[in-house]
């Protein structure tokens, strides 16, 4: 339910009734009054005009809507409470970043955010302490492993001998990128449908995790903004900041 105004219109009720014995003026003032509790600015008037619609015929089992209106009430303050927590906690990782010179260079990755990226750095420490950026991969435990003994050959897979939560911070960035990156989705699209060993969508993302990983390792220890370069590899081997 990512649209805010859907959710201002929750937050003046979850009780189609309650919403029904208004008038669409007044409903739309009401949910007005609720956007800034979720960080928007102008309400969607389609999505008002639906919610109001909806309310007035909820095709529902009468019964049953009572129990759903309240549960939905308490899904939404907890769901509203977790954002807060979420926000206290995501604005010293920005505060520190900044204050490292760092979040302008990470913002210079399409797709990444700065707390993105600090989650990374938070489960790896000061880039500069690894050698290169395949360590920075191996540390991660995405670093392909060959699965071979003898003449059999079995598919090579990520080691996943590393640390979990660096695997999870760099997946997570991944569907940041996708959208939002103009490389990053023509490299998915290659590893999806190449002719020899084509990957699925899991493997695929996994490896874009681990490229995102070896380019935020020159961005970062080079302190050079992210350009094609970094992006094709050209500058992976660069000599670390002192």
């Amino acid at each position: 339910m990512e649209c805010l105004t859907l959710r201002a219109v929750l937050s003046v009720s979850t009780d189609p009734g309650v919403i029904a014995e208004m008038d669409e003026a007044t409903f739309g003032d009401a949910v007005t009054g609720e956007l800034s509790r979720w960080g928007a600015l102008r309400r969607n008037r389609h999505v008002l005009k639906a919610a109001f619609a909806a309310a007035s015929a909820p095709g529902s089992v009468t019964s049953e809507v009572p129990a759903a209106a309240e549960r939905a009430s308490f899904a939404l303050s907890d769901w509203h409470r977790a954002l807060e927590g979420l926000k206290e906690v995501e604005e010293p990782m920005v505060e520190v970043m900044e204050e490292l010179g760092l979040a302008e260079l990470v913002r210079s990755i399409d797709g990444l955010s700065v707390v993105g990226a600090a989650a990374i750095l938070a489960e790896t420490g000061d880039p500069n302490r690894f050698d290169s950026p395949r360590t920075w991969v191996k540390h991660a435990g995405l670093a392909p492993r060959a699965n071979e003994s003898g003449n059999f050959r079995g598919q090579t897979k990520t080691s996943g001998r590393g640390r979990p939560a660096l695997r999870t911070a760099a997946w997570r960035a991944i569907w940041g990128l996708l959208p939002h990156n103009a490389i990053f989705p023509a490299r998915y699209e290659h590893l999806r449908h190449r002719a020899d060993n084509p990957l699925n969508d899991r493997k695929a993302r996994a490896a874009l995790g681990a490229a995102l990983l070896r380019q935020l390792f020159v961005v970062v220890t080079t302190r050079v903004a992210w350009s094609a370069d970094v992006a094709s590899g050209r500058k992976e081997e660069a000599p670390l900041a002192a």
